[in-house]
């Protein structure tokens, strides 16, 4: 049974006639006289008495008013219910960040986002190597990594499309009570796995500029930049950070920076997608976060 044909009878139960029922909806009267027939015929039984003038419903169809006007209402509820989750599927979208930058950017992409428009953002965390393969499985539409200036983003560009969004530099920060710990030959402190980027980045370029004097000493490792913060906090060690993550409890006197003793590396922060044609909607987004987002 059809909505249309529910309507249809309806009409006729409002309007009096056939003639008044196919203005009401919009049919000429020949139009709305075959949509009647098709009616019957689908459902394999007489609803029109043809008999008397003007046509009007059978004596047992009219008793089935109120379930007639009830499973309307219900059928027009589900088609807009229907039709409102569609639209909102068609303005969502999905990002995935590397760890920190979900808790430092990913706040004002998702506010850049929903201010004015109904969009839905979902936000997904990982390492820069998750975050590409996101990518590449179209499970999200963007990714908001870090990258660093020594050509080895060259092969990211050669598949994906990068804007350059702002800037971060990785910092050596501890608590105050362990800032004279540096004075000596050792360095307490929290480390990236090796196989992380952020890892890789202080094995490459932060290690080797350490001064010669110092010697890293391990006293925890994880690659959750918001863990190592907090191992820092409590006094374990010396952590690597994204100043953009340890802007306030240095601000706050929690953290001290130490890179005038240890080396301290800059980092650039880029929205990347596939390097493929997008949906109109999608390009609109890259475009507005392009413009919206620059030196955050």
């Amino acid at each position: 049974m059809r909505l249309e044909w529910i309507d249809d009878i309806l009409a006729v139960l409002d309007s009096g006639s056939l003639a008044r029922a196919a203005d009401k909806r919009l049919l000429t009267q020949s139009a709305f006289t075959r949509r009647v027939r098709l009616i019957e015929d689908s459902i394999g039984a007489t609803l029109f008495d043809r008999r008397r003038k003007p046509v009007s419903l059978m004596p047992g169809v009219q008793a089935l008013e109120p379930e007639l006007r009830e499973l309307s209402t219900r059928l027009h509820k589900l088609r807009h219910t229907l039709k409102t989750a569609s639209d909102r599927a068609n303005k969502s979208l999905s990002l995935v960040c590397q760890h920190a930058l979900t808790t430092t950017v990913s706040p004002k992409v998702v506010r850049t986002l929903t201010e004015n428009d109904a969009i839905s953002v979902r936000v997904r965390s990982g390492n820069q190597d998750e975050c590409l393969l996101q990518l590449i499985s179209k499970e999200v539409d963007f990714a908001i990594m870090y990258t660093i200036s020594d050509g080895s983003a060259r092969d990211l560009e050669n598949a994906f499309e990068a804007k350059t969004i702002g800037t971060d530099i990785l910092i050596p920060v501890c608590a105050p009570a362990m800032r004279e710990e540096l004075v000596g030959e050792t360095v307490p402190a929290i480390v990236y796995p090796p196989d992380v980027f952020l890892g890789q980045v202080f094995s490459r370029l932060v290690a080797p500029r350490l001064p010669e004097h110092f010697t890293i000493i391990s006293r925890a490792e994880t690659a959750l930049t918001l863990a190592m913060l907090q191992y820092a906090l409590d006094g374990i060690g010396v952590a690597w950070l994204p100043y953009s993550l340890a802007a306030n409890p240095l601000a706050e006197g929690q953290l001290v920076r130490v890179d005038d003793a240890l080396p301290a590396q800059e980092l650039t922060i880029r929205m990347v997608r596939l390097a493929a044609v997008q949906s109109e909607f999608s390009e609109q987004v890259w475009q507005r976060l392009a413009r919206q987002l620059q030196s955050i």
